[in-house]
């Protein structure tokens, strides 16, 4: 596992080269004034997405604005991961255990993949005397070390969440012929943490268990957080199934598919307080509000029509507040307030920072104002819906001001960025995949 540089956000440098030279009429002056400009030819900046580049200008990161960085590479694209919060060091060198699903061009290729990522050490910027062109060594002791083994898959991997019941350590997997699965982490749990196994190992168990009912692939899946083992999967054919385990250690599943949504289902969360209600959201633009101990054809009991001008793709309960966020194709980000949301609510918020689809959201484990959000714009935003602009600070040329006053931190360097998380047992830390591997970082800025 490599760290590598990504392109920066607000607080990282933009090298450029400062062509106001001052002019003097004695030679010494003139003499002094080259010195002078020797160590003002390049001029730190603040870099704002979308801003346009000069050939002279260089992006780099800025090691102060982040506690940990680190990144690593699976092999194939993994576009859907879970945490497992569970398994973690949270002291320093940390230990973040995740599971994800491959998106291999061989079908056969493909895996369920449990890793763990540890010795992550903090960043130690650079000092100032330090060269650019010299490579930084890290000691081997302090390299970040990757290990993990896998499931055979038949097939890629849409989506993929985690669940503990009991001592079993579960993945529920959306595959992409149409198949939702509950698999078993525990033998290759049991890989991954004996310290003599270091060959790659593939398990290639079946399943626990398989459910075949819905009529096309999907994407939509979450696990209820306030009853265990419950299970929801929502498809591309607008079709909801609810899971709901047995005494037998296997799961019933709803054979009436729960129907409101006119188009796909791309995302399900559960209620984090009420364990009958989930919220969803579909490429009809619509955002539903359910009560599933109704009959399936009835139990929806609110929509929001018309929440973003073209496919809701992300929704995200707040745990501590009646707040559901909301990311579409548009690039907005909104907030809704559950007490009055319905037909006609309007968002107590909307940011219009992302310059491309919004990919994924996630509200701060602990802080209600605080959440994350990813774009197809190969950006990860930091929020804190508490921040107002202060205008007596802030100059205005400042280049900030074109950015909202709540927007805490940009973080960039990958490429099509789908799913985050924050890890609850790491305050502010944050994993994130992409077509370029997985992002671990956190910032001083949360």
């Amino acid at each position: 596992m490599n760290k590598k540089e990504g392109e920066p956000e607000p607080g990282m440098e933009v090298d450029g080269e400062d062509n106001d030279m001052r002019e003097e009429d004695s030679d010494e002056d003139q003499t002094d004034s080259e010195d002078d400009s020797d160590d003002e030819k390049f001029e730190d900046k603040v870099y704002v997405p979308g801003e346009k580049i000069e050939e002279d200008e260089e992006l780099a990161v800025d090691e102060n604005a982040y506690i940990l960085y680190q990144q690593c590479s699976l092999g194939p694209p993994c576009l859907s991961f879970d945490i497992l919060h569970d398994q973690v060091k949270s002291n320093y060198p940390l230990t973040v255990t995740c599971v994800a699903g491959t998106q291999a061009a061989k079908v056969t290729a493909n895996n369920i993949i449990l890793f763990k990522m540890s010795n992550l050490n903090c960043v130690i910027p650079s000092r100032d005397d330090d060269s650019d062109d010299e490579e930084k060594v890290i000691p081997e002791k302090e390299k970040p070390v990757l290990k993990m083994a896998g499931i055979k898959h038949n097939g890629c991997v849409n989506r993929i969440k985690y669940n503990k019941i009991g001592e079993a350590h579960l993945a529920a997997a959306w595959a992409e012929n149409g198949t939702v699965a509950i698999w078993n982490l525990n033998t290759i749990m049991a890989r991954l943490d004996n310290p003599y196994s270091t060959e790659a190992f593939r398990d290639e168990s079946p399943p626990l268990q398989a459910f075949t009912g819905h009529t096309s692939e999907g994407f939509a899946l979450d696990w209820c957080k306030t009853e265990a083992g419950v299970l929801a999967s929502g498809d591309c054919k607008k079709n909801i199934h609810v899971w709901r385990p047995t005494e037998g250690g296997e799961w019933s599943v709803s054979e009436q598919p729960y129907v409101s949504h006119t188009q796909s289902v791309e995302d399900i969360r559960w209620s984090p307080n009420e364990k009958n209600v989930m919220a969803t959201c579909s490429v009809d633009k619509c955002i539903k509000v359910w009560d599933v101990r109704a009959p399936p054809d009835k139990a929806c009991m609110l929509t929001k029509n018309n929440a973003h001008l073209s496919d809701v793709n992300v929704i995200d309960w707040n745990r501590s507040e009646p707040f559901i966020l909301s990311g579409g194709d548009d690039g907005a980000v909104k907030v809704w307030d559950l007490r009055g949301f319905g037909p006609s609510s309007e968002p107590v918020a909307n940011f219009q920072h992302h310059k491309g689809a919004v990919t994924g959201l996630e509200w701060h484990q602990e802080d209600s104002t605080v959440f994350a959000s990813s774009g197809a714009d190969d950006q990860i935003a930091l929020w804190d819906l508490a921040l107002e602009r202060d205008s007596e600070e802030t100059p205005d040329d400042d280049v900030t001001n074109k950015l909202p006053p709540q927007l805490l931190f940009i973080h960039q360097g990958l490429q099509d960025c789908k799913e985050l998380h924050w890890h609850s047992k790491v305050p502010g830390l944050i994993v994130a995949t992409s077509h370029t591997g997985f992002d671990i970082f956190k910032t001083i800025s949360v």
